[in-house]
């Protein structure tokens, strides 16, 4: 791997993967609508929103290949839109350049399903959001099978991390207990939940990059620890920081009434599929092909716990 990369988005997935880039001593632009204000040092910055189509060509130009970690908020109509076109951009900005393309993509777009979630699975309409990933997916599958771009999509589950508070073994779960308050969870704690680890999601992503031609033009999910509960690994969370697991949750029925009030309980309610059942990510492929060694819970959990303790309590 050589030359110029380009990650479009620094949220978590995106500044871990810069971190390692960095670290090897990479070329790495950061684009994305406002300069981080804290930028990594021998990181550079381009503007540019993933929306128009001549700003993203603009951004990747020069490079050699891109990461594309952007998000967008979490709300059903804007997905359907934003979602499709973002991903047309990158493909044509990939296709006019000849830059490769790595999308840290999610799972959504296999829908409600009860066996673990295997690549080869079709894609679903279900929903608002799990529809607009699909439709997102179809753009680039088709580019890749058309030998107009190369892309390769990395899926990881839920995540979590050292100081990643949007999620749920974030700030409302480990975060809290940080805090001294209780956790909160959504639906049941106890059913089995993969989690990908940050920092496993970035070796996943730099290891594409430094992948041949062959592994483009296809989906890849991210390996992950030994499936627990949550409940399971909020108590590990506890027990690194030293505090009793208090635990509340809002049951899946409550969901509906809780999201009259809630515009972020209402996005979910299509989303439940992912946690009122048992949720398990098949890596195999990766796996046999590149690693299969991701980070135990119990190394993971203790350092995400131990980043959200007051910086008081830290020294």
């Amino acid at each position: 791997m050589s030359g110029k990369i380009t990650i479009f988005g620094l949220g978590p997935c995106g500044r871990a993967t810069l971190t390692r880039l960095l670290a090897q001593g990479r070329e790495v632009m950061v684009a994305q609508r406002r300069a981080p204000p804290d930028l990594p040092k021998g990181a550079h910055f381009s503007p540019c929103d993933a929306l128009d189509r001549e700003n993203v060509l603009k951004a990747t130009r020069g490079s050699e290949q891109i990461v594309v970690a952007i998000g967008f908020p979490y709300e059903g109509k804007v997905w359907r839109e934003a979602w499709p076109k973002a991903i047309g951009n990158f493909v044509a900005a990939c296709e006019a350049t000849g830059a490769r393309m790595v999308f840290i993509d999610n799972l959504y777009m296999y829908g409600p399903q009860t066996s673990p979630l295997i690549e080869t699975m079709p894609l679903t309409s279900y929903g608002a959001k799990p529809a607009a990933r699909s439709a997102a997916t179809r753009i680039w599958m088709e580019a890749a099978a058309t030998g107009r771009a190369r892309v390769a999509a990395l899926r990881p589950p839920d995540f979590y991390g050292p100081n990643v508070g949007l999620t749920f073994l974030g700030d409302t779960t480990i975060g809290a207990m940080a805090k001294g308050k209780s956790a909160f969870f959504i639906g049941s704690p106890d059913i089995p939940h993969d989690y990908a680890y940050v920092p496993d999601i970035a070796r996943a992503a730099t290891t594409l990059l430094e992948a041949p031609d062959s592994a483009f033009g296809q989906s890849w999910h991210v390996p992950c620890a030994p499936t627990r509960s949550t409940r399971e690994i909020l108590k590990m969370a506890a027990d690194a920081l030293g505090v009793r697991l208090r635990l509340n949750t809002l049951p899946e029925g409550l969901l509906g009434a809780a999201g009259l009030f809630s515009p972020f309980l209402r996005e979910l309610k299509e989303m439940r599929f992912t946690w009122n059942r048992p949720y398990r990510v098949d890596a195999t492929k990766f796996g046999k092909t590149f690693w299969s060694d991701a980070t135990p819970f119990e190394t993971g959990v203790r350092e995400t716990a131990l980043s959200f303790r007051p910086a008081a309590a830290r020294s």
